[in-house]
């Protein structure tokens, strides 16, 4: 690599000065170039004019030479097409795949109860009765559960073994005794508990940043999805998990309802499927709903006020008045941070506030109440009105606490699934058994 002309002047000026005044160098060839430059200097004008021309060539190549680029230009944009294209195609195969498991599953208990007793090849079997054999199996396997866990249990102390006993039991009979959707549910917020928990290790800090909490700047796609499972406080999880428990388990009896007023041929032996789909692309539309909003409406306006604030900057004559300058500007920005930052967003709410909205609109004229704080049953079309109207006002007010962007791209799911929901789900599942009675005859 060449070194730099004032780096290569000072080498030559020290070996000059090294060595004698006069010394001559018979294996070097003097070049006639050299001479010529050393005695045909050009002017000052004609360089200036070499340089205007190599400029202007530099134009005409390059049409963007010359053009000055705008403070939004210069920081770039960020973008949406990956994040959509990332929900699209993750909502279509939640949904594919849920519908082809639930057609395996549902095969897999028809076969079953026509092998346990020859009635049921020559009765109909309904969803109900699918539903009832899976209830059967499940008890059966939690007693036997039980029943090894106490063979365990008789190995530890007298006085600790009725309060093991006690425990198990207090988990087990409320897991059997409660329904398919709540059960799921419970599941979900177990795995949020779980991500939760990963929060608390400092050294994973970094990690769950990057992969646990959605940035609309930062260009990922894959935080969308997992961002609604992950709280970073107990609250937050809190809340969450106690709606989730309520209005989850109302919307999977919803989904369970309409199924059942399908054909008759179209059996189903479970809905959970059916349920995590929805929950999974309902948190994805919300997130996405929050994203664009970022991206293309609030960053923008972000950007504009921080160029017209640095081309705003006053010139200053005296000291005093540049440190006036300084502290105002400072201030000023401190004061605009706070209303312009770009938040990072997660937690399962515009998910849970799809499920809300789809239990008002299926169930009209049931009733809801606060558990924390607590407070008098209303009509679930008012409280959730209410919630929907506070979204709105945070919206136009700019409150920076929740993502109310995600609350109504969730609630605007809900309202969307429970109008054409039941349809799409009976076409997939119409899909799935026409594929698979082609596999069977092929």
């Amino acid at each position: 690599m060449p070194l730099p002309a004032f780096g290569s002047h000072t080498l030559r000026a020290f070996s000059l000065w090294r060595r004698p005044l006069f010394q001559p160098n018979f294996n070097r060839q003097f070049s006639q170039n050299v001479v010529a430059r050393g005695f045909l200097r050009r002017s000052r004008r004609l360089r200036q004019e070499v340089v205007q021309s190599k400029a202007a060539l530099k134009e005409k190549s390059d049409p963007l030479v010359g053009q000055e680029l705008t403070f939004y230009e210069k920081i770039g944009k960020p973008g949406i097409t990956k994040q959509i294209i990332f929900v699209t195609a993750t909502s279509f195969l939640v949904f594919t795949f849920a519908a082809a498991q639930t057609t395996v599953e549902t095969e897999y208990w028809t076969e079953r109860m026509k092998a346990v007793s020859p009635v049921w090849s020559l009765k109909s079997i309904t969803n109900t009765d699918l539903k009832r054999a899976q209830n059967v199996q499940l008890i059966q396997s939690l007693r036997e559960k039980l029943a090894s866990i106490q063979t365990t249990v008789q190995q530890l102390p007298v006085l600790i073994r009725p309060w093991m006993n006690l425990a198990f039991v207090s988990v087990m009979q409320p897991y059997a005794d409660a329904s398919e959707g709540k059960r799921l549910c419970w599941k979900i917020c177990l795995l949020n508990a779980t991500i939760y928990a990963a929060w608390k290790v400092k050294r994973w800090e970094p990690f769950m940043s990057r992969n646990f909490m959605h940035y609309p700047l930062s260009g990922r796609s894959h935080t969308l999805l997992t961002s609604m499972f992950s709280h970073r406080t107990a609250l937050h999880l809190l809340f969450n998990c106690l709606a989730l428990e309520s209005f989850g388990s109302a919307a999977y009896y919803y989904l369970l309802r309409e199924q059942n007023k399908a054909e008759a041929h179209i059996l189903e032996s479970t809905t959970a499927y059916h349920f995590l789909g929805f929950f999974i692309s309902a948190g994805l539309f919300s997130g996405l709903v929050s994203h664009i909003v970022n991206a293309k409406f609030r960053y923008p306006r972000l950007v504009a006020q921080l160029a017209s604030s640095v081309n705003t900057t006053r010139k200053t004559e005296t000291w005093a008045s540049a440190v006036a300058a300084t502290t105002a500007s400072a201030a000023q920005a401190t004061t605009k941070k706070k209303v312009l930052d770009i938040l990072p967003s997660l937690g399962a709410s515009g998910a849970i506030y799809a499920a809300v909205t789809m239990t008002a609109l299926a169930f009209p004229d049931s009733q809801v109440a606060l558990f924390i704080p607590p407070t008098y049953p209303i009509n679930i079309q008012y409280g959730v009105g209410g919630l929907v109207l506070m979204d709105m006002i945070g919206v136009m007010r700019g409150w920076r606490v929740f993502d109310h962007w995600a609350h109504l791209g969730g609630a605007a799911f809900g309202v969307l699934y429970y109008k054409y929901g039941p349809q799409w789900w009976r076409f997939l599942r119409e899909s799935t058994e026409d594929g698979d009675e082609t596999d069977s005859k092929t």
